[in-house]
């Protein structure tokens, strides 16, 4: 399966209230250099946004974030979801995710938890909640012990730091929230997302 992680420097974290609002959102990140599009389980309008961009922005690699359980993962892939992420992992939902044929970036806060999931032969993964978990230095601490580990840090993460984490050898993207701010995606300002995705795009450490 083809990883997360080398999409882009940055993936976008987007929380719709409106499905309506999925495809004109997803055609301005792609637009500005952000294919990848993880569209977060947080909403009733969740399933409809990824099934809507699946099918009508051809260019976007639509994923599906927050899965918290075997059955979240189910909807997603069959509402056309590439890729699936989640804040953290048991045994049950890894179990669920590997079997949905899609890439996926179970979370991980601590040595232990990345441990665990190398030791299970999965070695990509989200750094989750990033800032309040260490951050950089945390994650750099990580990358001699565990050089096999490859993160995507996300929470608290802005356009200011997010070239610190792109320069660490063992994180291959980000993901944030600050290319799609609220206000912007409520008043429908896709041309200042797809401004802020291109800025994104051209991020590196």
């Amino acid at each position: 399966m083809t990883s997360v992680l080398g999409l882009a420097p940055v993936i976008p974290v987007v929380v719709l209230e409106d499905a309506a609002d999925a495809v004109p959102l997803a055609r301005a990140l792609v637009a500005g250099g952000l294919p990848a599009i993880e569209i977060t389980l947080r909403t009733p309008a969740a399933l409809d946004a990824i099934r809507a961009v699946a099918d009508g922005v051809p260019g976007a690699v639509v994923g599906a974030g927050t899965v918290l359980t075997p059955e979240l993962t189910d909807a997603a892939v069959g509402a056309g979801a590439r890729f699936l992420v989640s804040p953290g992992w048991t045994d049950r939902l890894l179990d669920a995710m590997r079997g949905a044929g899609v890439p996926f970036l179970p979370g991980v806060s601590t040595a232990s938890e990345a441990l665990g999931l190398l030791e299970r032969g999965v070695t990509d993964m989200k750094f989750f909640p990033a800032e309040a978990a260490g951050g950089v230095a945390y994650l750099r601490s990580l990358a001699s012990p565990l050089p096999r580990a490859r993160f995507c840090p996300t929470g608290g993460i802005d356009a200011a730091r997010a070239p610190e984490y792109l320069a660490l050898p063992n994180v291959g993207c980000v993901g944030g929230t600050w290319m799609v701010p609220g206000d912007a995606v409520r008043s429908r300002r896709w041309d200042l997302v797809e401004s802020l995705a291109r800025e994104a795009a051209a991020l590196r450490g």
